[in-house]
Protein backbone atom coordinates (compact mmCIF):
# COMPACT_ATOMS: atom_id res chain seq x y z
CA UNK A 1 0.00 0.00 0.00
CA UNK A 2 2.70 2.44 0.97
CA UNK A 3 4.46 1.50 -2.89
CA UNK A 4 0.93 2.37 -4.50
CA UNK A 5 0.48 5.29 -2.63
CA UNK A 6 4.32 6.79 -3.22
CA UNK A 7 3.82 5.87 -6.71
CA UNK A 8 0.74 8.00 -6.79
CA UNK A 9 2.30 10.92 -5.60
CA UNK A 10 5.04 10.90 -8.24
CA UNK A 11 2.02 10.57 -10.88
CA UNK A 12 0.42 13.16 -9.23
CA UNK A 13 3.48 15.73 -9.08
CA UNK A 14 4.01 15.00 -13.23
CA UNK A 15 0.57 15.55 -13.92
CA UNK A 16 0.36 18.73 -11.96
CA UNK A 17 3.47 20.74 -13.47
CA UNK A 18 3.15 23.35 -15.67
CA UNK A 19 5.82 24.70 -17.64
CA UNK A 20 7.05 28.34 -16.35
CA UNK A 21 8.34 29.91 -19.27
CA UNK A 22 10.19 32.62 -17.33
CA UNK A 23 12.22 30.17 -15.52
CA UNK A 24 14.02 29.06 -18.92
CA UNK A 25 16.55 26.72 -18.75
CA UNK A 26 16.44 26.82 -14.84
CA UNK A 27 13.16 24.76 -14.52
CA UNK A 28 13.79 21.55 -13.13
CA UNK A 29 12.15 19.44 -15.69
CA UNK A 30 14.16 20.66 -18.23
CA UNK A 31 16.85 18.71 -19.64
CA UNK A 32 19.82 21.13 -21.56
CA UNK A 33 21.42 20.48 -24.74
CA UNK A 34 24.92 19.98 -22.84
CA UNK A 35 23.54 17.40 -20.71
CA UNK A 36 21.47 15.18 -23.80
CA UNK A 37 25.10 15.56 -25.62
CA UNK A 38 26.35 14.11 -21.99
CA UNK A 39 24.44 10.92 -21.87
CA UNK A 40 24.71 10.01 -25.70
CA UNK A 41 28.21 10.74 -25.55
CA UNK A 42 29.94 7.36 -26.80
CA UNK A 43 31.73 5.08 -24.27
CA UNK A 44 33.95 2.54 -24.93
CA UNK A 45 33.50 -1.36 -22.93
CA UNK A 46 35.74 -3.27 -21.10
CA UNK A 47 35.93 -7.22 -21.61
CA UNK A 48 37.98 -9.46 -19.95
CA UNK A 49 38.83 -12.62 -22.22
CA UNK A 50 40.31 -15.66 -20.09
CA UNK A 51 41.02 -19.29 -21.81
CA UNK A 52 42.00 -22.54 -20.46
CA UNK A 53 44.46 -24.33 -21.76
CA UNK A 54 43.27 -26.12 -24.97
CA UNK A 55 40.70 -23.55 -25.26
CA UNK A 56 40.27 -20.60 -28.10
CA UNK A 57 38.95 -17.31 -27.34
CA UNK A 58 36.15 -18.00 -30.12
CA UNK A 59 36.03 -15.29 -32.20
CA UNK A 60 37.70 -13.64 -35.92
CA UNK A 61 39.31 -10.11 -35.92
CA UNK A 62 38.48 -8.59 -39.35
CA UNK A 63 39.37 -5.78 -41.29
CA UNK A 64 36.26 -5.36 -43.66
CA UNK A 65 36.38 -3.51 -46.91
CA UNK A 66 34.30 -0.09 -46.94
CA UNK A 67 34.91 -0.38 -42.97
CA UNK A 68 36.96 1.29 -39.92
CA UNK A 69 38.63 -0.31 -37.22
CA UNK A 70 39.51 -3.81 -36.45
CA UNK A 71 35.93 -5.95 -36.48
CA UNK A 72 35.16 -8.92 -33.71
CA UNK A 73 33.47 -11.39 -36.19
CA UNK A 74 32.10 -14.91 -35.73
CA UNK A 75 31.83 -15.51 -32.09
CA UNK A 76 31.58 -18.92 -30.59
CA UNK A 77 28.31 -19.80 -28.96
CA UNK A 78 28.64 -19.67 -25.26
CA UNK A 79 32.52 -18.87 -26.46
CA UNK A 80 35.07 -16.95 -24.35
CA UNK A 81 34.54 -14.00 -26.23
CA UNK A 82 31.18 -14.05 -25.85
CA UNK A 83 30.89 -14.79 -22.03
CA UNK A 84 33.20 -11.79 -21.83
CA UNK A 85 30.64 -9.33 -23.62
CA UNK A 86 32.04 -9.07 -26.89
CA UNK A 87 29.42 -8.72 -29.47
CA UNK A 88 29.18 -9.23 -33.58
CA UNK A 89 30.72 -5.81 -35.06
CA UNK A 90 32.39 -4.51 -32.16
CA UNK A 91 35.72 -2.17 -33.01
CA UNK A 92 38.93 -2.82 -30.38
CA UNK A 93 40.30 -0.07 -29.45
CA UNK A 94 42.74 -1.41 -26.97
CA UNK A 95 44.15 -4.56 -26.45
CA UNK A 96 46.17 -4.81 -22.78
CA UNK A 97 45.92 -1.17 -22.40
CA UNK A 98 48.10 -0.62 -26.46
CA UNK A 99 46.14 1.37 -28.88
CA UNK A 100 45.52 -0.22 -31.69
CA UNK A 101 42.72 1.37 -33.71
CA UNK A 102 45.42 2.67 -35.85
CA UNK A 103 47.86 -0.17 -36.35
CA UNK A 104 47.34 -1.72 -39.82
CA UNK A 105 48.31 -5.59 -39.13
CA UNK A 106 47.03 -6.14 -35.25
CA UNK A 107 48.25 -9.85 -33.97
CA UNK A 108 46.93 -10.93 -30.69
CA UNK A 109 47.13 -13.67 -28.30
CA UNK A 110 47.82 -14.65 -25.34
CA UNK A 111 45.55 -16.42 -22.52
CA UNK A 112 44.43 -13.57 -20.92
CA UNK A 113 43.17 -10.24 -22.59
CA UNK A 114 41.69 -6.93 -21.83
CA UNK A 115 39.74 -6.06 -24.68
CA UNK A 116 38.64 -1.92 -25.08
CA UNK A 117 35.94 -2.03 -27.14
CA UNK A 118 33.13 0.55 -28.71
CA UNK A 119 29.92 -1.00 -30.39
CA UNK A 120 29.43 -0.36 -33.91
CA UNK A 121 26.59 2.34 -33.30
CA UNK A 122 29.56 4.43 -31.04
CA UNK A 123 32.33 3.60 -32.90
CA UNK A 124 30.52 5.33 -36.03
CA UNK A 125 29.13 7.91 -34.03
CA UNK A 126 32.80 8.75 -32.54
CA UNK A 127 34.23 8.47 -35.96
CA UNK A 128 31.56 10.65 -37.43
CA UNK A 129 31.54 13.68 -34.40
CA UNK A 130 35.61 13.26 -35.27
CA UNK A 131 36.54 11.98 -31.62
CA UNK A 132 39.42 11.34 -30.98
CA UNK A 133 39.49 7.44 -30.07
CA UNK A 134 42.64 6.83 -28.35
CA UNK A 135 41.37 10.22 -25.97
CA UNK A 136 38.49 8.48 -25.23
CA UNK A 137 40.36 5.44 -24.66
CA UNK A 138 42.47 6.95 -22.15
CA UNK A 139 40.02 8.91 -20.22
CA UNK A 140 38.32 5.42 -19.60
CA UNK A 141 41.29 5.16 -17.04
CA UNK A 142 40.43 8.25 -15.20
CA UNK A 143 43.22 11.25 -13.62
CA UNK A 144 46.21 9.81 -12.50
CA UNK A 145 46.91 6.86 -13.96
CA UNK A 146 50.09 4.96 -14.98
CA UNK A 147 50.63 2.00 -16.38
CA UNK A 148 52.40 -0.94 -13.97
CA UNK A 149 56.15 -1.50 -13.72
CA UNK A 150 58.09 -4.95 -13.93
CA UNK A 151 61.21 -4.41 -12.09
CA UNK A 152 64.12 -6.97 -12.74
CA UNK A 153 66.18 -6.30 -9.48
CA UNK A 154 69.77 -7.97 -9.28
CA UNK A 155 70.91 -8.63 -5.95
CA UNK A 156 74.26 -6.66 -4.74
CA UNK A 157 76.56 -6.78 -1.57
CA UNK A 158 73.35 -5.65 0.79
CA UNK A 159 70.65 -7.69 -0.74
CA UNK A 160 67.91 -6.69 -2.66
CA UNK A 161 67.45 -3.95 -0.49
CA UNK A 162 63.37 -4.10 -0.30
CA UNK A 163 60.71 -4.44 2.01
CA UNK A 164 57.48 -5.82 1.50
CA UNK A 165 54.31 -5.99 4.04
CA UNK A 166 50.85 -6.56 3.91
CA UNK A 167 48.55 -3.96 3.65
CA UNK A 168 46.24 -3.79 6.88
CA UNK A 169 42.32 -5.34 6.65
CA UNK A 170 43.11 -6.27 3.06
CA UNK A 171 44.22 -9.95 2.16
CA UNK A 172 45.67 -10.41 -0.44
CA UNK A 173 47.88 -7.59 -0.99
CA UNK A 174 50.70 -5.76 -0.10
CA UNK A 175 53.18 -2.70 -0.05
CA UNK A 176 56.65 -2.41 -1.15
CA UNK A 177 59.20 -0.04 0.11
CA UNK A 178 63.13 -0.17 -1.57
CA UNK A 179 65.68 1.18 0.28
CA UNK A 180 67.28 4.10 -0.98
CA UNK A 181 70.01 3.61 -3.32
CA UNK A 182 69.47 -0.05 -3.51
CA UNK A 183 69.12 -2.61 -5.88
CA UNK A 184 64.98 -2.43 -5.28
CA UNK A 185 65.18 1.32 -6.31
CA UNK A 186 67.46 1.12 -8.93
CA UNK A 187 65.18 -1.56 -10.65
CA UNK A 188 62.51 0.86 -10.41
CA UNK A 189 60.56 -0.03 -7.54
CA UNK A 190 59.07 3.77 -5.23
CA UNK A 191 58.25 3.70 -1.52
CA UNK A 192 54.68 2.65 -0.99
CA UNK A 193 54.08 0.53 -4.64
CA UNK A 194 51.86 -2.03 -4.44
CA UNK A 195 52.75 -6.08 -5.53
CA UNK A 196 51.25 -7.39 -7.93
CA UNK A 197 53.20 -10.61 -9.34
CA UNK A 198 56.50 -11.84 -8.47
CA UNK A 199 58.38 -14.32 -10.20
CA UNK A 200 55.46 -15.39 -12.32
CA UNK A 201 53.00 -15.93 -9.05
CA UNK A 202 50.24 -13.43 -8.40
CA UNK A 203 50.76 -12.25 -4.47
CA UNK A 204 47.06 -12.79 -4.06
CA UNK A 205 47.31 -16.00 -3.45
CA UNK A 206 50.35 -16.04 -1.44
CA UNK A 207 50.86 -16.03 2.13
CA UNK A 208 53.47 -13.35 3.25
CA UNK A 209 55.38 -15.79 4.96
CA UNK A 210 55.32 -17.61 1.35
CA UNK A 211 56.17 -14.22 -0.10
CA UNK A 212 59.46 -13.72 2.79
CA UNK A 213 60.59 -17.61 1.50
CA UNK A 214 60.48 -16.66 -1.90
CA UNK A 215 62.61 -13.16 -1.40
CA UNK A 216 65.32 -15.44 0.76
CA UNK A 217 65.46 -18.27 -1.53
CA UNK A 218 65.99 -16.63 -5.16
CA UNK A 219 69.93 -16.54 -6.13
CA UNK A 220 70.99 -13.40 -7.73
CA UNK A 221 67.77 -11.59 -9.65
CA UNK A 222 64.20 -11.32 -8.93
CA UNK A 223 61.44 -9.84 -10.98
CA UNK A 224 58.34 -8.24 -9.78
CA UNK A 225 55.35 -6.50 -11.04
CA UNK A 226 54.28 -3.01 -9.43
CA UNK A 227 51.85 -0.43 -9.52
CA UNK A 228 51.43 2.85 -7.23
CA UNK A 229 48.46 2.83 -5.27
CA UNK A 230 46.34 5.31 -7.28
CA UNK A 231 46.68 3.53 -9.97
CA UNK A 232 45.88 0.49 -8.84
CA UNK A 233 42.29 1.77 -7.47
CA UNK A 234 41.69 2.67 -11.39
CA UNK A 235 42.26 -0.62 -11.99
CA UNK A 236 40.06 -1.93 -9.21
CA UNK A 237 37.28 0.55 -10.66
CA UNK A 238 37.46 -0.70 -14.20
CA UNK A 239 37.66 -4.27 -12.38
CA UNK A 240 40.45 -5.37 -14.80
CA UNK A 241 43.10 -7.31 -13.81
CA UNK A 242 47.03 -6.05 -13.95
CA UNK A 243 48.90 -8.29 -15.94
CA UNK A 244 52.79 -8.20 -16.70
CA UNK A 245 51.83 -7.63 -20.81
CA UNK A 246 50.51 -4.24 -19.77
CA UNK A 247 53.71 -3.30 -17.88
CA UNK A 248 56.34 -0.87 -18.82
CA UNK A 249 59.30 -2.93 -18.95
CA UNK A 250 62.02 -1.08 -19.97
CA UNK A 251 64.84 -3.01 -17.60
CA UNK A 252 63.89 -6.40 -18.49
CA UNK A 253 67.07 -8.44 -19.48
CA UNK A 254 67.60 -10.27 -22.77
CA UNK A 255 64.90 -8.55 -24.48
CA UNK A 256 64.28 -9.78 -28.28
CA UNK A 257 65.40 -7.90 -31.32
CA UNK A 258 63.09 -7.62 -34.61
CA UNK A 259 65.68 -6.64 -37.07
CA UNK A 260 64.78 -6.03 -40.84
CA UNK A 261 67.42 -7.37 -43.66
CA UNK A 262 67.66 -6.24 -47.02
CA UNK A 263 68.75 -9.25 -49.36
CA UNK A 264 72.65 -8.95 -51.10
CA UNK A 265 73.89 -10.34 -54.14
CA UNK A 266 75.52 -13.65 -52.03
CA UNK A 267 72.49 -13.84 -49.32
CA UNK A 268 72.11 -12.37 -45.87
CA UNK A 269 75.22 -13.79 -44.94
CA UNK A 270 74.62 -15.62 -41.94
CA UNK A 271 74.25 -19.47 -41.48
CA UNK A 272 70.72 -21.47 -39.55
CA UNK A 273 71.26 -24.55 -37.29
CA UNK A 274 68.53 -26.82 -35.98
CA UNK A 275 70.41 -27.53 -32.23
CA UNK A 276 69.44 -28.54 -29.41
CA UNK A 277 69.34 -26.68 -25.89
CA UNK A 278 71.14 -28.41 -23.06
CA UNK A 279 67.62 -29.07 -21.35
CA UNK A 280 66.90 -30.64 -24.78
CA UNK A 281 64.55 -28.43 -26.71
CA UNK A 282 65.33 -27.79 -30.37
CA UNK A 283 65.75 -24.27 -31.38
CA UNK A 284 67.17 -22.38 -34.71
CA UNK A 285 70.13 -21.14 -34.29
CA UNK A 286 71.92 -18.39 -36.01
CA UNK A 287 75.76 -18.69 -36.91
CA UNK A 288 78.65 -17.53 -38.63
CA UNK A 289 77.67 -14.02 -39.28
CA UNK A 290 79.38 -12.85 -42.11
CA UNK A 291 81.83 -9.54 -41.83
CA UNK A 292 80.62 -6.94 -44.17
CA UNK A 293 77.13 -9.12 -44.82
CA UNK A 294 73.34 -7.66 -45.06
CA UNK A 295 73.22 -10.01 -41.50
CA UNK A 296 76.19 -7.92 -39.79
CA UNK A 297 74.53 -4.20 -40.99
CA UNK A 298 71.02 -5.73 -40.06
CA UNK A 299 73.00 -6.22 -36.24
CA UNK A 300 72.50 -10.24 -36.31
CA UNK A 301 74.39 -11.76 -33.78
CA UNK A 302 76.46 -14.96 -33.48
CA UNK A 303 74.50 -17.39 -31.35
CA UNK A 304 71.87 -16.27 -31.00
CA UNK A 305 68.43 -18.07 -31.32
CA UNK A 306 65.46 -16.92 -34.41
CA UNK A 307 62.45 -16.86 -33.02
CA UNK A 308 59.88 -15.52 -35.65
CA UNK A 309 60.15 -15.08 -39.14
CA UNK A 310 58.26 -11.87 -40.31
CA UNK A 311 56.36 -11.82 -37.03
CA UNK A 312 55.33 -16.01 -37.59
CA UNK A 313 56.61 -17.65 -34.98
CA UNK A 314 59.31 -20.56 -36.17
CA UNK A 315 58.93 -22.58 -32.61
CA UNK A 316 57.77 -25.61 -34.34
CA UNK A 317 58.81 -25.40 -37.30
CA UNK A 318 61.72 -28.24 -39.36
CA UNK A 319 64.42 -25.72 -40.21
CA UNK A 320 63.34 -26.50 -44.17
CA UNK A 321 60.41 -24.34 -43.10
CA UNK A 322 62.57 -21.97 -41.79
CA UNK A 323 64.41 -21.91 -44.42
CA UNK A 324 61.67 -21.74 -46.88
CA UNK A 325 60.16 -19.07 -45.40
CA UNK A 326 63.00 -16.54 -45.22
CA UNK A 327 64.13 -17.84 -49.13
CA UNK A 328 59.97 -17.07 -49.75
CA UNK A 329 60.58 -13.30 -48.49
CA UNK A 330 62.09 -11.95 -51.54
CA UNK A 331 64.04 -9.33 -51.43
CA UNK A 332 63.73 -8.62 -47.46
CA UNK A 333 62.88 -9.90 -44.41
CA UNK A 334 62.29 -9.56 -40.68
CA UNK A 335 63.62 -11.89 -38.44
CA UNK A 336 63.17 -11.72 -34.39
CA UNK A 337 65.74 -12.70 -32.35
CA UNK A 338 67.56 -13.20 -28.53
CA UNK A 339 70.07 -14.82 -26.68
CA UNK A 340 69.30 -18.35 -25.37
CA UNK A 341 69.07 -17.27 -21.80
CA UNK A 342 66.39 -15.70 -22.32
CA UNK A 343 64.56 -18.55 -23.08
CA UNK A 344 65.23 -20.25 -20.18
CA UNK A 345 64.68 -16.49 -18.40
CA UNK A 346 60.84 -15.99 -19.94
CA UNK A 347 60.49 -19.37 -19.29
CA UNK A 348 60.98 -19.40 -15.90
CA UNK A 349 58.67 -16.55 -15.68
CA UNK A 350 56.09 -18.30 -17.72
CA UNK A 351 56.46 -14.78 -19.76
CA UNK A 352 56.47 -14.94 -23.46
CA UNK A 353 59.70 -12.77 -24.64
CA UNK A 354 57.72 -11.27 -27.54
CA UNK A 355 55.83 -8.93 -25.27
CA UNK A 356 59.37 -7.26 -25.07
CA UNK A 357 60.05 -7.04 -28.44
CA UNK A 358 62.13 -3.82 -29.06
CA UNK A 359 62.76 -2.67 -33.11
CA UNK A 360 66.28 -2.08 -34.59
CA UNK A 361 66.40 0.59 -37.18
CA UNK A 362 68.19 -0.25 -40.57
CA UNK A 363 71.50 1.72 -41.84
CA UNK A 364 74.87 2.17 -40.58
CA UNK A 365 75.22 0.00 -37.25
CA UNK A 366 77.00 2.54 -35.29
CA UNK A 367 74.09 4.98 -35.92
CA UNK A 368 71.31 2.10 -35.60
CA UNK A 369 69.06 2.14 -32.60
CA UNK A 370 66.86 0.19 -30.38
CA UNK A 371 63.51 1.55 -30.76
CA UNK A 372 60.37 -0.06 -28.09
CA UNK A 373 57.54 -1.86 -29.90
CA UNK A 374 54.57 0.66 -28.45
CA UNK A 375 52.68 0.79 -31.90
CA UNK A 376 51.67 -3.41 -32.13
CA UNK A 377 51.71 -5.82 -29.79
CA UNK A 378 54.60 -7.99 -30.44
CA UNK A 379 52.28 -11.40 -29.83
CA UNK A 380 51.35 -14.51 -32.35
CA UNK A 381 47.63 -13.70 -34.26
CA UNK A 382 44.43 -15.00 -33.12
CA UNK A 383 42.58 -15.67 -36.53
CA UNK A 384 43.56 -12.34 -37.86
CA UNK A 385 42.08 -11.81 -41.85
CA UNK A 386 41.52 -9.09 -44.11
CA UNK A 387 38.09 -9.39 -45.61
CA UNK A 388 39.47 -7.44 -49.02
CA UNK A 389 39.74 -8.12 -52.51
CA UNK A 390 42.49 -10.07 -53.50
CA UNK A 391 43.95 -11.88 -56.45
CA UNK A 392 44.27 -15.85 -55.42
CA UNK A 393 47.31 -17.23 -56.53
CA UNK A 394 46.17 -20.49 -58.66
CA UNK A 395 48.57 -22.52 -60.14
CA UNK A 396 48.70 -25.95 -61.89
CA UNK A 397 51.62 -27.44 -61.19
CA UNK A 398 53.00 -30.69 -62.46
CA UNK A 399 55.61 -32.66 -61.09
CA UNK A 400 57.44 -35.28 -62.29
CA UNK A 401 58.79 -38.61 -59.82
CA UNK A 402 62.20 -38.14 -58.53
CA UNK A 403 64.11 -41.27 -56.66
CA UNK A 404 62.65 -39.94 -53.90
CA UNK A 405 59.28 -39.28 -54.34
CA UNK A 406 57.51 -35.77 -55.52
CA UNK A 407 59.47 -33.45 -52.72
CA UNK A 408 56.36 -32.32 -50.66
CA UNK A 409 54.42 -33.59 -47.69
CA UNK A 410 50.32 -33.56 -47.01
CA UNK A 411 48.61 -32.31 -43.90
CA UNK A 412 45.01 -31.82 -43.03
CA UNK A 413 43.02 -30.45 -39.55
CA UNK A 414 42.38 -33.18 -38.19
CA UNK A 415 38.30 -34.80 -38.85
CA UNK A 416 37.61 -32.33 -41.56
CA UNK A 417 38.18 -32.40 -45.13
CA UNK A 418 40.23 -30.36 -46.82
CA UNK A 419 43.94 -30.72 -47.80
CA UNK A 420 47.01 -28.42 -47.64
CA UNK A 421 50.43 -28.97 -48.37
CA UNK A 422 52.28 -28.86 -44.90
CA UNK A 423 55.95 -28.82 -46.30
CA UNK A 424 57.99 -28.93 -49.68
CA UNK A 425 61.11 -29.99 -49.93
CA UNK A 426 63.94 -27.61 -50.92
CA UNK A 427 65.04 -28.32 -54.42
CA UNK A 428 62.49 -30.96 -55.11
CA UNK A 429 59.86 -31.28 -57.62
CA UNK A 430 57.11 -30.07 -55.63
CA UNK A 431 59.88 -26.54 -55.07
CA UNK A 432 60.29 -26.63 -58.96
CA UNK A 433 57.13 -26.91 -60.09
CA UNK A 434 55.95 -23.79 -58.01
CA UNK A 435 53.94 -25.61 -55.07
CA UNK A 436 54.32 -23.43 -51.98
CA UNK A 437 53.94 -24.51 -48.25
CA UNK A 438 50.27 -24.12 -46.60
CA UNK A 439 48.97 -24.25 -50.52
CA UNK A 440 45.63 -25.83 -50.37
CA UNK A 441 45.28 -28.77 -52.93
CA UNK A 442 42.05 -28.26 -55.03
CA UNK A 443 42.51 -30.90 -57.69
CA UNK A 444 44.71 -33.90 -57.87
CA UNK A 445 44.87 -35.70 -61.67
CA UNK A 446 42.28 -33.22 -62.60
CA UNK A 447 39.79 -34.72 -60.08
CA UNK A 448 38.44 -32.19 -57.16
CA UNK A 449 39.63 -33.40 -53.34
CA UNK A 450 38.45 -30.75 -51.72
CA UNK A 451 35.80 -33.00 -49.34
CA UNK A 452 37.97 -35.70 -49.38
CA UNK A 453 40.02 -36.76 -46.81
CA UNK A 454 44.05 -36.54 -46.73
CA UNK A 455 43.99 -40.55 -46.92
CA UNK A 456 41.90 -40.57 -49.90
CA UNK A 457 43.83 -37.84 -51.38
CA UNK A 458 46.98 -40.10 -51.02
CA UNK A 459 45.22 -42.59 -52.98
CA UNK A 460 44.70 -40.12 -55.65
CA UNK A 461 48.05 -39.29 -55.94
CA UNK A 462 49.71 -42.81 -55.67
CA UNK A 463 47.35 -43.61 -58.68
CA UNK A 464 49.09 -41.19 -60.89
CA UNK A 465 52.16 -43.31 -60.96
CA UNK A 466 55.08 -40.68 -62.21
CA UNK A 467 53.31 -37.80 -63.05
CA UNK A 468 51.18 -35.43 -60.75
CA UNK A 469 48.75 -32.69 -61.68
CA UNK A 470 47.72 -30.52 -59.12
CA UNK A 471 45.68 -27.59 -58.80
CA UNK A 472 46.86 -25.49 -56.04
CA UNK A 473 45.53 -22.19 -54.60
CA UNK A 474 47.17 -20.30 -51.57
CA UNK A 475 45.45 -20.50 -48.13
CA UNK A 476 44.10 -16.29 -48.27
CA UNK A 477 43.13 -16.75 -52.00
CA UNK A 478 40.84 -19.74 -51.00
CA UNK A 479 39.37 -18.53 -48.27
CA UNK A 480 38.25 -14.94 -50.45
CA UNK A 481 36.73 -17.68 -53.57
CA UNK A 482 34.78 -19.67 -50.81
CA UNK A 483 33.34 -16.86 -49.99
CA UNK A 484 32.48 -14.96 -52.59
CA UNK A 485 31.19 -18.21 -54.09
CA UNK A 486 33.70 -18.17 -57.26
CA UNK A 487 35.14 -21.03 -58.64
CA UNK A 488 38.18 -22.37 -58.08
CA UNK A 489 39.09 -22.76 -61.88
CA UNK A 490 42.84 -21.42 -64.01
CA UNK A 491 40.80 -20.94 -67.14
CA UNK A 492 37.90 -18.44 -65.53
CA UNK A 493 40.35 -16.51 -63.36
CA UNK A 494 42.72 -15.39 -65.07
CA UNK A 495 44.33 -15.91 -68.25
CA UNK A 496 47.13 -18.77 -68.90
CA UNK A 497 49.70 -16.04 -69.37
CA UNK A 498 48.76 -14.73 -65.67
CA UNK A 499 49.07 -18.68 -64.00
CA UNK A 500 52.13 -20.18 -63.72
CA UNK A 501 52.32 -23.75 -64.92
CA UNK A 502 55.67 -25.11 -64.31
CA UNK A 503 56.78 -28.95 -64.87
CA UNK A 504 59.28 -30.10 -62.69
CA UNK A 505 62.07 -32.60 -63.09
CA UNK A 506 63.19 -35.67 -60.81
CA UNK A 507 65.02 -34.87 -57.74
CA UNK A 508 65.64 -36.51 -54.45
CA UNK A 509 63.89 -34.96 -51.67
CA UNK A 510 61.67 -36.70 -48.77
CA UNK A 511 58.77 -38.79 -50.58
CA UNK A 512 55.11 -37.67 -49.76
Amino acid sequence: ITLVAVLWDAMELTERFTFNPKEGIDNPAMVTADDTEAVSKPSPCLCVLKKEEGETFGFRLLVERGQQGHIIRQLDSLGVAERSGLKDGDRLLEVNEMFVDNVEHMEVSGSHLCFLVFDEMAYEQAVSEGRDLRELAKASRGEGWRPPRLCHITRDAPGLGLNIQPVEGEKGKFTVSSMKGGAAERAGVKKGDRLIWIDGAMVSELTHSAISRMVKKCNNHMTMLVIDSDSEKSYARRKMPILPAMADAENMPYRPRRLHLVLGPEGYGFLLRQEKTGTGRSVHMLREVDKGSPAELGRVKEGEMLLEVNGESTESLSHNQVVSKIRQSGQQVTLTTMPPQGQDFYTKLGLSPLLFCVDITSGNPEEQKEIPMTTKPALPPVEPQEDVKINPNIRRCILERGSAGFGFHLGCVQQKPGTFISQVAAGGPGEMSGLLQCDVVVEVNGQNVEKETVEDVILHVKRGRDTLSLLVVDQKGYDWLKKNGMPITVNKLAPISEVEENVSSAAEPPST
